[in-house]
This record gives C-alpha cells, sequence and structure tokens, in this order.
C-alpha cells in the first residue's frame, strides 16, 4: 500500500486522541504497525501566512513560559502513579488565552493522558510540577492554532473525522463500534473524543499550509542538490535523533538569551552526571516531539537541519552534543542509532530493483469483524491459487481501495515506497506468488508480485524525490520559527499561579 504524505517528513507528535486511546490500550497489545498512520486527510496547498490571532486586551510582547532555571532531575522518582487529582474544582478557570478560556479539568485531563503516555513509551516521569507547566505550555500553542484556523477558514467534515476513527479501529484490530465501545466503557465521552479527533486533523492541516507557504525550492537548488549526492553518500546512513530545545523568543533581551544559554548548560551538566535524556525532554523541551521524548525519528542527513548534520554526524549512539545555538533558541542533540538507509538510491544514479505489484485490500468494519476479514481473504486466496481464478477480476470485485477499478494494480514500486509491513510481505514473494493475508495500517491484503526489474531510477523521480528531502530539511526549522512567533503574540492570562 503506497504511503500517503513524505516519507521522511517532520516528526508528528501523538494527538489528544492519540494519548487517550494510548490510555485505554495501555495493556493490551495493538495491531502490528510501525508507526500510527496519520489522519487520511491530504493537506490543502500552501497560503500566505495567517495575521496574528488578535488579543482582548493589550499586552507587551511575552517571552514564552519556559521551564525553571535549574531543573532538577530527581534521583529518586517514583513511578508514575494513576492516582485521582485531589479535590478540587474543577470548573475553575486555569487561564485564558487570547478570548477563550481553559479550564482546570482541561489540564487536569492533558496532563493525566500524557503521563500514560510517558509510562507507555517507557520514558521516566518527569517531576509533577514541571509536567504540567509543560502540558500548559503546548494546551496554549493548540489554543492558539485552533483559533488560528477558525479565524482562516481552515475546517474539517465529519467524513473526514469518520475516515480517520476507522483507520485508528483498524490499526488496533477494533471495528469503529468496538473502539466506540472501549472508549465509553473507560469514561470517556466519545463525542468529545471525536471533537479532539477533528482538531487534530485541523492543526495538521494549517501546519502543513502555514509552514509549506514559507518552504520555496526552486529548481537550482534541486540541481545543486543532485550534485552535491552524486559526490557524497549522505543518504546511505539514517540517523536516529533526539533534541532538547530551549527557546528563544524572536525579540528577546541578552539577559534572558543568557539565562537561556544557561538553563541549557545546566540539562547538559546533569545528562553528564546520568540524568535520562528522554526525561530531559518531557520535562523541558518545547519541541512538539518532548512527550516522544524528544525523538525526531530517522532521518538521513539530507533531511536534517543543516545545523544538526554537522554535529549528529561526529557523534556516536548514545552520546549527547554539545549546546547549539538557532534562530529559536539553544538545542541539544543525541544519537540515539545509525543504521544503513533502505533508500540510499535517492538523489544517486545507481541501479534499483523495482517491483510491480497488484493488492487486494479489506478493511475492519461494523460489519465485517477482523476474524470475517481474515476469513474472506483466505477463500480469495484459494479461488486464486487452487481454483485458478484471476486475481485482478476478484480485485475489482472486492477490494476496498481505489486501485480497485485497475484490478488492484499498484504499478512499479521503489523501495521505501510502500508501508514496511507490505514492503516485507511484498519483497519476500517470488514472481507471481500471492501472499498469505498481511495487516499494514490500511488494512488487510492480498499481495501478488507481477514482475520486478533493476533499473537506474528516472530523472523525474530523482528530482521529485530530492524535492521532498530538500523540503524535509527545512521543514523543521520552518515548523519551529512558525510556532515560536504564533506564540509570542499570543495573549495569555494565568489564573493558577501553579501553571506559570
Amino acid at each position: 500500500m503506497i504511503q500517503s504524505g513524505p516519507r521522511y517528513g517532520a516528526h508528528r507528535p501523538l494527538g489528544v486522541p492519540g494519548l487517550i486511546l494510548a490510555a485505554l490500550l495501555a495493556c493490551a497489545p495493538v495491531g502490528a504497525q510501525d508507526k500510527p498512520a496519520e489522519p487520511a486527510a491530504a493537506p490543502p496547498a500552501a497560503s500566505a501566512a495567517a495575521p496574528a490571532v488578535a488579543a482582548p486586551a493589550p499586552a507587551k510582547p511575552a517571552e514564552p513560559a519556559t521551564a525553571p532555571e535549574k531543573p532538577v532531575e530527581a534521583g529518586a522518582a517514583k513511578p508514575a502513579q494513576r492516582l485521582a487529582p485531589a479535590p478540587r474544582d474543577l470548573d475553575r478557570v486555569a487561564l485564558v488565552v487570547n478570548d477563550e478560556v481553559v479550564t482546570a479539568a482541561e489540564v487536569d485531563s492533558r496532563v493525566h493522558q500524557a503521563m500514560i503516555q510517558l509510562e507507555r513509551q517507557q520514558i521516566p516521569m518527569p517531576p509533577a510540577d514541571v509536567l504540567r507547566k509543560q502540558i500548559v505550555e503546548r494546551l496554549i500553542l493548540d489554543r492558539a492554532q485552533i483559533q488560528l484556523a477558525h479565524e482562516n477558514g481552515v475546517r474539517v467534515d465529519d467524513a473526514t473525522v469518520n475516515a480517520s476513527i476507522a483507520r485508528m479501529a483498524e490499526q488496533n484490530s477494533m471495528s469503529p463500534q468496538a473502539l466506540k465501545s472501549k472508549i465509553e466503557a473507560d469514561g470517556v465521552d466519545f463525542g468529545q473524543f471525536r471533537e479532539d479527533m477533528r482538531d487534530e486533523i485541523m492543526l495538521m492541516r494549517l501546519r502543513d499550509r502555514e509552514v509549506d507557504a514559507r518552504l520555496q525550492i526552486t529548481e537550482g537548488e534541486i540541481d545543486n542538490f543532485l550534485q552535491e549526492q552524486g559526490k557524497a553518500a549522505a543518504s546511505a546512513v539514517e540517523y536516529d535523533v533526539a533534541q532538547i530545545l530551549i527557546g528563544v523568543p524572536e525579540i528577546a533581551s541578552p539577559e534572558f538569551v543568557e539565562k537561556s544559554r544557561r538553563r541549557g548548560e545546566d540539562m547538559l551538566a546533569q545528562l553528564a552526571g546520568g540524568a535520562d535524556f528522554g526525561r530531559m525532554a518531557a520535562g523541558y523541551s518545547q519541541s512538539p516531539e518532548a512527550l516522544q521524548g524528544g525523538d525526531l525519528g530517522w532521518r538521513t542527513l539530507d533531511r536534517l537541519p543543516t545545523l544538526f548534520g554537522e554535529v549528529v554526524k561526529k557523534l556516536e549512539p548514545g552520546q549527547v552534543s554539545q549546546l547549539i545555538r538557532s534562530p529559536v533558541g539553544f538545542h541539544i542533540l543525541k544519537l540515539v542509532g545509525r543504521r544503513d538507509s533502505p533508500t540510499a538510491h535517492i538523489a544517486s544514479n545507481q541501479p534499483v530493483t523495482q517491483t510491480h505489484v497488484r493488492h487486494i485490500l479489506l478493511r475492519v468494519s461494523d460489519a465485517m469483524p477482523e476474524a470475517e476479514v481474515q476469513r474472506r481473504l483466505r477463500d480469495l486466496h484459494d479461488r486464486i491459487v487452487q481454483g485458478g481464478q484471476d486475481f485482478g477480476s476478484l480485485a475489482r470485485l472486492y477490494s476496498v481501495d481505489p486501485s480497485s477499478t485497475k484490478g488492484g494494480d499498484l504499478g512499479w514500486i521503489y523501495p521505501g515506497d510502500t508501508v514496511p509491513p507490505f514492503e516485507a510481505a511484498m519483497n519476500a514473494l517470488a514472481v507471481n506468488q500471492v501472499s498469505e493475508p498481511v495487516q499494514s495500517p490500511f488494512g488487510w491484503h492480498l499481495i501478488q508480485v507481477l514482475e520486478r526489474r533493476t533499473e537506474q531510477t528516472s530523472t523525474e523521480r530523482r528530482r521529485m524525490e530530492s524535492r521532498q528531502a530538500l523540503r524535509d530539511k527545512r521543514y523543521e526549522e520552518a515548523m519551529q520559527e512558525w510556532l515560536r512567533q504564533l506564540r509570542d503574540r499570543t495573549y495569555v492570562e494565568y489564573r493558577m499561579d501553579d501553571l506559570k
């Protein structure tokens, strides 16, 4: 199944619905998958940057809320405990973001979800007060983005929300109705879950539109990229990188910049003393992936910001960098791992094996539970292999993928074009062989390999991949800069002292 969106795009943090589902399934295995699929919504075309959100009252430019100057890595921190919060007035206003209020109940809910996510990812828990302030800052940014999306007419219809929930259910081997029942049985309002999903898709569309408007890739830059890649093997290795970001406002006093630098140096000292990087990132980093322990995922050097790439290639796995200054603040990088890239052909002109493949796709639904999906696919498998029926004809009749109109034909597939479970099953097949039922984030498949060939990557393909690589390389910096500018112009009034 061909992946939607860039294969190596910017790492997306797990949204609120994902956090809720992680909480519900924390003690149960989820379906086989490498990463949760993004909601099935294609990003709209780029547009000009949106105007600032109007504040209800004048306020001087505020330096964003940051972590305490001397973060403390408690050596004897206790494991996370899912205890009910102390009795409090849950309708109390916690803070005001522009002209909207955020209640203490919403803050508590977000903190609880984050604790479960960190526990599930086996990331040591930051101190409770530090995590709470971290979640509040993220809630502020989310609320400001949602307001901006509404002002600029970004909408998500019910059909898109339903499709995304169905995809999430499929990933976890459930029908949509079973997912709904599970959510409600655990005390989560399904209506609110739907609205959280709608907001998550809306934010994704807004970010893609706003950030894409800042990324202009010229044909000359593509030419230079291809020339550089022809001289070096930068794409032959992938790096798993994590970061801690100490943000600095666009207009910051020298005293504030120095204070941020000292905070970063203090964090480095704690890391050198044995502090857990993921725990520090979850508690203090101001980057979107903080609650994933700062993990940016696997990237080739050409898909990392230039500033990061120069540092990362000198590190050994497990090593932490010195403090790095960028336009958005100070960074600390950790090289988690290094491996050979399965897509080293992207910018090279080396021959690559391509596979002509077709498939039949079925999805779990209320009308067709998982056991029935597998039974039907096995029946189709037997009809093709033992009964001699035509794969393409059956794909036209039964497959729910758009490729069904072409008999399930996906055309010639390059390495990395498909999600890992599909690609692994495809690569294991001989020509004309039909697979057993294979699960991917998109559903359950029967796969047949029609042909294989080894050829040089076409010029058009290389230029397309190079454009995407350049976009990915700049996306992280552009995203951070956009979020910083949005945060700087967002009016925030704290109504509870422990949130500042």
